[in-house]
């Protein structure tokens, strides 16, 4: 009682309330084994030597009813050297709290198992040859089904000479918390590699080996795990369920697959997860809710000769990167980098964090797959501006950057974030593959840097593709999709496809809201940043767009353009509707080398209003690009206009293909009107070729009235002859073909056949009679009864009144008057 008293009385009056359990529970410290076992424990002052235990094989086995290391104390498990895994329970029912060093002989593989928690503090160390897992499972299971259970703990357990099968949790797994001062790494800028330094506090094993913490919800405040081109291993368990343990040339890697719930892990106060060396190794992090914060960072740099490992992320709820925080692959050698992936509902990235791929090498960088319902990246450190919240890979060297894959429901994109893939070398940026239903990339952060999906090259590489499959983008307030090239490297295609619509509209401080695939120059400032001298000769990359309806608004664009003297890329979009309006453009330019072409597909409107523009221009000795435009109707207005201009080169061509044109027309200049021009200042105008189809007679039917007109007030009945009327054809000759011409002969077969005439008096048959006129009777008109009434004979009889209209009689000879 009065060593609990006083312990009471030190942690209240000296340290935090949140550091009362771990700094008592070092004050009494103690290594003490619960006799279910042969584990012998002998005490000289804080150090522990562990002897004998139970062994079983190559297995050997301790039991302790209390298991905690003191302050610059050590816990040595004296252990013969040809021992391969030592499995350690605590059975006492208190948490384990280590703050000095555990250690044991040989090779051998350690398990320390407490179910009511482990604590390690910032002083903890290890040094054991082989693999270390802490776990807070109630047992150790193996293959041959038999379990070392630190839950019901027997007199004399049965024991297996087998290899660990798996960890079995319990229903409500305790905490495991690791403390430590944070890491020392030195990183003078994001571009740079990181230089590792020794940290003054940490949790290592040998290289090549796993350190495993597996519990309930997991705790790291400034803590370092090291495990060189071995495997970190963290996994939470919010319910009952068996982590299996799969044996490999790193140790051991864990399996989750029986676990029905989990929880929260998290990485805070500058935190450290290292499986950086020759060949880099692993990280698998498993739990509900995971969260870097405060600087923590996952890092693997390969500075060997094979391939990294797997730097693994799941979540069943969420996944929280925060600050100047995240996971860096970095690749040194000629290996290749470490691969990064994510699985979880949500992601977010705020404030600077990064999921980061970089070679510095010949090799290329490791690729970053996600796979995320919703992913929500933005904002930057206020304490260093030119960083911003990422997701990229890079290379700074003749190796390629990885590519990024990114899957999921809804990406939002915004404050100068950035998804992309860059080179700064000769290596080629990676390929940037975007699956996704709704994509929303918006605005700047203050220091002017805008939002982006991106693939680009500062240097003599080449960008690959940039692939977008969306259901709908929005791109606003001067947010980007697109390639860039800033000095010989070419930039990259870009295909979008949206299955239901795309919306480009707004600008920036800095920039305007666009598709694009440009070549640029970069003002002094930032070419000073990079090394980059005044030369721009990159081609710009072609630009691919489908979607059912492209609208492009408040300077909204889509575009090719190369600024140095290379050439624009080619523009192609096919879509039902396309509105462009207030200053929105599709535009392929260049300043001196030739523009690129515009090619339209539009199945039903295109309309240009509002200072709107589809132009295809170039400057200097460039030729204008040409523009191809099928579009059922197009309608411009308010001075919008459709261009293939140049300056000393020859102006493009336009050809259009429509049913009907409104508001638009040829000029052989730019006009305060809506203009269709293709003309050169210096140079060759281009040619205008306007096409207009007839009406297609699918496009609908329009129904006519029944009666146009009166044909009684418009056709008079013909007037009889003196003779009743005949036509007579006789003879084989037949008829004239010209009523005023006479019957000719006609050669047939080589001969020439005269017509036959009927040269008979005929007048003796010809008998004039009396001339009649016939005035046809009224047609006997039917009226409506209007009601009845019964007659003198008894019948009933219907009435109807008279008719109120006149039958008009039919127009005769008879009927017209003389003249």
């Amino acid at each position: 009682m009065t060593t609990i008293s006083f312990c009471l009385g030190l942690c209240g009056g000296l340290v935090p309330l949140m550091l009362i359990p771990l700094w008592c529970g070092f004050a009494n410290a103690q290594v003490t084994p619960d006799g279910t076992l042969n584990t012998t424990v002998s005490q000289t002052g804080n150090n522990f030597t562990i002897t004998n235990g139970n062994r079983v094989g190559n297995n050997l086995f301790h039991s302790f009813s209390q298991f905690s290391v003191p302050t610059n104390g050590s816990a040595f498990f004296n252990n013969a050297s040809d021992i391969q895994n030592i499995f350690s329970r605590v059975t006492g029912g208190s948490v384990s709290q280590i703050d000095g060093l555990i250690r044991a002989n040989g090779s051998a593989n350690l398990f320390l198992l407490n179910p009511s928690g482990i604590i390690f503090g910032a002083n903890a160390q290890l040094n054991i040859g082989g693999s270390f897992i802490g776990t807070t499972a109630n047992s150790i299971k193996f293959a041959d089904g038999i379990e070392f259970s630190a839950i019901n703990s027997q007199t004399t357990p049965l024991l297996s000479i087998n290899v660990p099968l798996g960890l079995q949790l319990g229903s409500n797994p305790a905490s495991v918390t690791v403390q430590g001062r944070g890491y020392a790494l030195i990183n003078p800028s994001s571009l740079a590699s990181i230089t590792r330094t020794p940290s003054p506090t940490e949790l290592r094993v040998q290289p090549g080996k796993t350190l495993a913490l597996v519990g309930g919800d997991l705790h790291l405040n400034g803590a370092t795990l090291t495990a060189e081109q071995g495997r970190i291993e963290l996994g939470s368990l919010g319910g009952a369920g068996l982590v299996s343990l799969v044996q490999n040339t790193q140790g051991y890697t864990l399996g989750y697959g029986n676990a029905q719930s989990y929880g929260d892990i998290q990485l805070a106060q500058k935190s450290l997860l290292d499986v950086s060396g020759v060949n880099a190794g692993s990280v698998q992090v498993q739990g509900k809710e995971i969260q870097f914060t405060d600087g923590s960072l996952v890092l693997a740099q390969n500075l060997g000769n094979l391939p990294g490992g797997d730097l693994h992320f799941q979540a069943s709820e969420a996944i929280d990167i925060t600050g100047l925080t995240g996971v860096r692959s970095e690749t040194l050698g000629v290996g290749t980098g470490a691969n990064i992936s994510i699985i979880t509902p949500r992601l977010s990235l705020q404030q600077g964090a990064g999921l980061n791929s970089l070679t510095y090498g010949a090799s290329a960088s490791g690729n970053i797959h996600i796979d995320a319902t919703a992913i929500d990246l933005s904002g930057f450190p206020p304490t260093n501006p030119t960083s911003v919240t990422a997701i990229n890979t890079d290379t700074l060297g003749t190796g390629n950057a990885g590519d990024v894959f990114v899957n999921g429901n809804s990406l939002l994109i915004s404050d100068g974030a950035s998804l992309s893939s860059v080179t700064f070398g000769s290596g080629s940026s990676g390929k940037v593959t975007i699956q996704n239903k709704n994509t929303t990339v918006m605005g700047e952060n203050p220091f002017g840097l805008y939002s982006n999906i991106s693939i680009t090259t500062f240097a003599t590489g080449n960008t690959k593709d940039l692939i977008l499959d969306t259901a709908n983008l929005k791109i606003l307030d001067g947010g980007t999709v697109g390639s860039s090239a800033f000095f010989i490297g070419n930039g990259g295609n870009v295909s979008i496809n949206a299955t239901e619509s795309i919306a480009i509209s707004g600008s920036s401080r800095n920039n305007k809201s666009s598709i694009n695939s440009s070549s640029l120059h970069l003002n002094p400032q930032l070419r000073q940043v990079f090394s980059l001298p005044d030369i721009l000769t990159a081609n710009a990359g072609n630009v691919s767009v489908i979607t059912p309806n492209l609208t492009l608004t408040d300077g909204g664009t889509v575009s090719v353009t190369s600024q140095g003297s290379g050439n624009g890329g080619s523009l192609n979009i096919t879509a039902n509707t396309i509105r462009l309006d207030r200053q929105g453009s599709i535009q392929a330019k260049t300043e001196s080398g030739n523009g690129g072409n515009i090619a339209l597909e539009v199945g039903k409107l295109l309309v240009l209003r509002d200072n709107s523009a589809i132009a295809a221009t170039a400057g200097g000795n460039g030729n204008g690009g040409n523009i191809n435009i099928n579009a059922p109707i197009i309608v411009g207005l308010e001075n919008s206009d459709i261009i293939a201009n140049a300056f000393n080169g020859n102006g493009g061509n336009i050809n259009i293909t429509t049913q009907g044109i409104f508001g638009l027309k040829y000029r052989d200049r730019l006009t305060s009107e809506s203009d269709i021009t293709a003309s050169s200042q210096f140079g060759v105008s281009g040619t205008v070729q306007v096409n207009t189809i007839g009406i297609d007679p699918n496009s609908g039917l329009v129904e006519l009235p029944a009666n146009v007109t009166d044909p009684s007030q418009q056709i008079a009945t013909g007037c009889a002859g003196s003779q009743g009327s005949s036509f007579v054809a006789t003879g084989r000759g037949g008829i004239a073909e010209n009523p005023t011409e006479q019957v000719t002969s006609h050669v047939y077969d080589g001969l020439r056949l005269r017509t036959w005439a009927d040269i008979r008096d005929i007048s003796a048959y010809r008998k004039a009679g009396e001339v009649t006129t016939q005035i046809p009777p009224f047609p006997e008109v039917l009226v409506q009864a209007t009601s009845w009434h019964r007659n003198a004979q008894g019948k009933i009889e219907l009435v109807a009144d008279k008719p109120s209209t006149q039958v008009q009689q039919p127009l005769t000879c008879a009927a017209v008057p003389k003249i």
